[in-house]
């Protein structure tokens, strides 16, 4: 593991003096260096993913696909959506619109006595260790997640953003960054503010983002794979988010004269919090994905980026009350 790490460091450092650094000169960022370092860590996290999907999941896809793929086109617009999301583009966005915004208010919050509460200090001895901390982490933003991944479906001018992400009809291992702009930026704040409040560390939070965002990957890819009974339970299996992509079932759902919350399966890394909050489905199919007033209705959601992006706006504006159309 410290191998691992040192490698990684010296990679980063590599990289930041050889090709960032001089960058950030010419670009007049001579200023914010440290965040230019910190900024060169997310990036090389993002190729390693890249190299994962191309090299681990794509073969796997391949091997046991749930459907054939025949529309290339939608797959490349995901394609596009990651390639912003790991080499950078969206954190250069939230480096200079966000940042700012969150130092000022974390410096008043300081200021007014409300200091960084650090987590892995309530156990000394025992929740202070590298990886015991690293796992009480992992689970703290993954709970959190679930709970931004219902408010996404519950409130309806954040399900118009996100409905983005629930549009794609082939899901592959691309899709899990098909999400409007806005409703990332929404969830990076969440989170970055989280961070600052429970103190984590700045390698730990990449350690934690990373390996979130790989499995996602992984969990969006057109692959028939189930976990089996206990597995099921224990991490989130393709199988069962693909079910939470399903027609009429992720989103939608009603059973008997009950409406579940937002439909089922919002666990991003455990389906714990879906069994005790009662939205799990552990159901061994593999569903159609989609949206059902998209199918249905031929509600359309956009092919590329840009079409994408302009009526996730037009559907948040009419889910505000400014608009009359869709």
């Amino acid at each position: 593991m410290d191998t691992l790490i040192d490698f990684f460091a010296n990679t980063q450092a590599t990289l930041y003096e050889g090709v960032m650094q001089p960058l950030a000169f010419a670009l007049g960022l001579g200023n914010r260096l440290e965040d230019v370092f910190n900024g060169t860590g997310w990036l090389l996290v993002g190729l390693i993913q890249i190299i994962v999907m191309l090299a681990v999941i794509g073969p796997l896809q391949r091997w046991r696909p749930v459907e054939v793929m025949r529309d290339s086109k939608a797959i490349r617009t995901d394609v596009i959506y990651t390639l912003i999301h790991r080499l950078g583009l969206f954190r250069v966005a939230l480096f200079l619109l966000v940042d700012p915004v969150l130092d000022t208010l974390m410096g008043e919050l300081r200021v007014q006595g409300i200091g960084t509460f650090h987590l892995e200090d309530i156990w000394p001895g025992v929740t202070d260790g590298p990886l015991t901390s690293f796992v009480i982490y992992l689970v703290v933003f993954d709970f959190v997640n679930y709970w931004l991944h219902r408010a996404q479906h519950q409130w309806n001018w954040w399900w118009a953003l996100h409905a983005l992400h629930h549009s794609q009809r082939q899901m592959t291992q691309w899709t899990d960054n098909r999400n409007h702009l806005l409703d990332d930026l929404l969830g990076a704040v969440v989170w970055v503010l989280i961070a600052q409040l429970i103190g984590i560390a700045p390698t730990q939070f990449v350690a934690v983002v990373a390996i979130t965002q790989l499995f996602e990957n992984f969990q969006h890819a057109n692959l028939r794979v189930s976990f089996g009974k206990w597995g099921e339970r224990v991490w989130v299996s393709p199988r069962f988010h693909r079910l939470h992509h399903a027609i009429g079932l992720g989103h939608e759902t009603s059973q008997g004269a009950k409406t579940v919350l937002g439909g089922h399966n919002f666990g991003v890394l455990l389906p714990w919090w879906d069994v005790m909050f009662g939205t799990a489905n552990f159901d061994l199919r593999f569903e159609s994905t989609g949206i059902r007033d998209q199918v249905e209705q031929g509600v359309d959601y956009g092919e590329g980026f840009w079409s994408q992006q302009r009526l996730g706006i037009k559907r948040l504006m009419h889910a505000l009350g400014f608009s009359s159309t869709r």
